[in-house]
C-alpha cells in the first residue's frame, strides 16, 4: 500500500489483448505509436501530433529538464512534491527552488519566480503526489497568465482521473490547457486509474512545436511492444476506469472516518491514496516500521520533514486488514 498501484489489477480487456500479443514480444513496437497517439488525441480533443510517448510519464519528465534545464538556470516546484523532478534536475546540474509550504501555495511559487529571473521549468502537480491536495482550475490559471512564455510549466496531472471525478473545480482540460498556453505541457499516465503500472506507459501533450523539440530526445522503441498494446486498450475501457475510481472514493471516507475515531489528521485527497498527519504523541517512522513487520507497507514521509504516513486506498479486504492491524499497534 505503498506505490499508489491500483489494486484492482488493470481491465480484462488488456489481460485478453496481452495475452493474445505475447508470441510478438520479439518484434519492436510500432514507433510511430500511431492508434495510440491518435486515441489520446481523440480523448483530449487535440491532434496526434500534439502528443509524445513515453516510458511511464517520469520519462517525459526528464525529456523537459534534458531541454530546458542547465547550471546556469533553475526549477521551481512545491516543497513537498513528486521526487522525480527533483532527481532529473539535479542531473543536468540546475537549481533546486522549493517553497516553504509542503502543499502546493500559488502565492509562494509567484513570489519565487518573481525572485529568481533564471526559473528555467515549473512544476505543477495536480493533485500532488505524495501529498494528495489539489489547486482549482481557475487559480492554475490566473497562476499561468503571470508566467513568461519562456519559461516552461509542467503540469502533471498522474491523478487526474480521481480528482476530476471527485470535484469538477480541480479538472484540467488538456485542449484548452494546450491551447491557452504554448509553454505548458500536461503529463499523463497509465500507471495510476488505469492499473499499468507495471508496463510503464506514459504520455506529454503540449503545442506542436514543443512536441517536435522533445521528439529529438526520445530513443527509438523507448516503450515495449506488449505496454504499446495494453494503453491502448485500456484507453478503451472506460467502464473500468470508472468503476475503480468510484470504488476508491467510496473506501476512502472509510480512511476519513478512521482517521478521525483513532484522533489523527489527514489531508484530503484527491488521488487513490490519502496522507495520514501526527502530532508530537506519535511517529510516523516508527508506525512505518510496525507496519511493515505486520505485513503491510506504506510510505513514511518523514524525509520530507512531515510526520505523516502515505497509504495507498486497497480493495476492501485490503482497507479493513490495514485498520485492524494499525488498531493493535497502539492498542496498550
Amino acid at each position: 500500500m505503498a506505490s499508489n498501484e491500483n489494486p484492482r489489477g488493470c481491465s480484462q480487456k488488456v489481460i485478453e489483448a496481452v495475452t493474445k500479443n505475447v508470441t510478438k514480444m520479439n518484434l519492436y513496437p510500432d514507433d510511430s505509436m500511431y492508434e495510440l497517439k491518435e486515441g489520446l488525441a481523440k480523448k483530449y480533443g487535440v491532434k496526434s501530433s500534439n502528443v509524445i510517448i513515453g516510458a511511464g510519464s517520469d520519462q517525459i519528465i526528464a525529456f523537459t529538464l534534458d531541454a530546458k534545464a542547465n547550471e546556469n538556470n533553475s526549477i521551481l516546484m512545491a516543497r513537498t512534491t513528486f521526487a522525480m523532478y527533483e532527481i532529473y534536475g539535479r542531473q543536468t546540474g540546475t537549481k533546486i527552488l522549493k517553497t516553504p509550504s509542503h502543499e502546493h501555495n500559488l502565492a509562494e511559487l509567484l513570489a519565487m519566480y518573481q525572485q529568481n529571473k533564471d526559473v528555467a521549468v515549473i512544476f505543477l502537480c495536480l493533485p500532488n503526489n505524495p501529498l494528495g491536495e489539489c489547486l482549482d482550475t481557475k487559480d492554475v490559471y490566473a497562476f499561468l497568465d503571470q508566467i513568461d512564455k519562456d519559461t516552461l510549466v509542467v503540469v502533471d496531472g498522474a491523478y487526474q482521473e480521481y480528482a476530476k471525478y471527485k470535484d469538477k473545480n480541480k479538472e484540467i482540460v488538456v485542449s484548452d490547457l494546450i491551447n491557452r498556453y504554448e509553454n505548458v505541457i500536461y503529463l499523463g499516465t497509465f500507471s495510476k486509474a488505469y492499473g499499468l503500472g507495471g508496463m510503464r506507459c506514459g504520455y506529454g501533450i503540449a503545442n506542436e512545436d514543443m512536441i517536435k523539440s522533445l521528439h529529438k530526445l526520445r530513443s527509438p522503441f523507448n516503450i515495449t511492444t506488449l505496454s504499446l498494446k495494453a494503453a491502448i486498450v485500456a484507453l478503451s475501457d472506460e467502464e473500468f476506469v470508472d468503476n475503480s475510481i468510484k470504488e476508491n472514493f467510496s473506501e476512502m471516507k472509510r480512511y476519513e472516518e478512521f482517521a478521525k475515531e483513532q484522533g489523527f489528521d489527514f489531508i484530503e485527497s484527491y488521488t487513490n491514496f490519502i496522507t495520514l498527519k501526527y502530532d508530537d504523541n506519535q511517529n510516523s517512522s516508527d508506525i512505518a516500521v510496525k507496519l511493515l513487520k505486520k505485513g503491510i507497507i506504506v510510505r513514511d514521509l518523514s524525509s520530507y520533514g512531515m510526520n505523516a504516513i502515505r497509504v495507498t486506498i486497497g480493495t476492501p479486504e485490503q482497507n479493513s486488514k490495514f485498520f485492524d492491524i494499525y488498531k493493535t499497534l497502539t492498542r496498550v
